[in-house]
């Protein structure tokens, strides 16, 4: 099993500034300290070797997507349709032009702007030989999906799409076999409810995306069910988009969870990587890579038998199971 990461971002997607972009460069160039690179591959080699993510590169900007490869029946299975899901399309037909089936099965976690607002620039949704099966635990997602594209908000309006695109309900508590994977379903704490996924293919590899749901460090002993959903995966998508003050205090009941709690969560469930995600848009690249760091040490520090692994996701990330 693949996992490419699309978009990571929570709420909003956001750009890098032009500030910011200057202050990577000028860290860059200190760092540097007037050596010279031959060619643009030695100054790449000193890029990787030598300096921090945040200042090398870019956690990125785009919201939710995420791309599960599992050796199945050849089709696309894809979480979210957030911002990231544009740049997952053209991906998508390069693939199908070298042959990649055009079917695409969808799980949606929840129908806010924020995951849902990349679909109307999904290029495979306006390919007639394309076929879109769209999952989600929400009985009323092809109205929200319907809804922003309305003429007051898109100019495109939804049945002007030429793919054949088709809505699932699925229910909590069942297993499903999608794209040669055992699906399974787990209602969360957010507004108008979010679902989170267990895919587990052919071999045993289980990855499990679960973004906007509230875990409160105060209650832990309510969360059992989600440290069962998360038992002993191979990969725990979840969303950290606060810092453990900023989930207990100014944006509490805001529908999110901090990575001090998703730590928690995974070393109760055994689980061998946890990947922070759904990134709070007001965090710099600075901001997220701090959280990573103290998340890695706050792991080592309650670890029990077994080590967490704790990633931290970005636009462009691919993990094999």
């Amino acid at each position: 099993m693949l996992v490419r990461f699309w978009g990571t971002r929570g709420s909003l997607a956001v750009a890098q500034t032009a500030r910011s972009v200057r202050g990577k460069i000028a860290r860059a160039l200190i760092a540097a300290d007037g050596r010279k690179f031959a060619d643009e591959e030695a100054a790449a080699a000193f890029i990787d070797g030598e300096l921090d993510f945040a200042t090398g590169g870019t956690y990125g900007g785009a919201t939710t997507c995420i791309e599960i490869e599992a050796d199945g029946d050849g089709s696309f299975m894809l979480c979210d349709f957030g911002t990231g899901s544009r740049e997952f399309g053209i991906s998508a037909f390069s693939r199908i032009a070298q042959g990649h089936a055009r079917i695409f099965n969808v799980f949606m976690s929840h129908l806010h702007w924020d995951h849902i607002g990349g679909f109307p620039f999904f290029g495979p949704a306006f390919d007639p030989n394309a076929r879109i099966i769209i999952h989600s635990g929400h009985p009323d997602v092809e109205e929200a999906f319907r809804r922003q594209q309305e003429e007051i908000s898109f100019p495109v309006a939804f049945d002007w799409m030429r793919a054949k695109i088709e809505f699932v309900h699925l229910k909590p508590g069942e297993t499903y076999k999608i794209g040669g994977c055992d699906v399974d379903v787990m209602e969360q704490h957010h507004s108008h409810k979010s679902y989170g996924y267990r895919f587990t293919d052919r071999y045993g590899k289980t990855a499990v995306f679960s973004t906007d749901s509230e875990h409160k460090i105060d209650s832990m002993e309510g969360e059992e069910d989600v440290a069962a959903f998360f038992r002993e995966a191979d990969l725990v998508i979840c969303d950290t988009m606060y810092s453990l003050a900023d989930a207990v205090s100014m944006k509490e009941d805001w529908g999110h969870s901090s990575n001090i709690v998703a730590i928690d969560i995974c070393h109760e469930a055994e689980a061998k990587r946890l990947a922070l995600f759904h990134h709070e848009p007001i965090y710099s690249d600075e901001d997220i890579q701090r959280m990573h760091r103290e998340s890695i040490r706050y792991e080592e520090l309650t670890r029990r038998e077994q080590p967490l692994e704790v990633l931290c996701a970005y636009d462009g990330l691919e993990v094999r199971l």
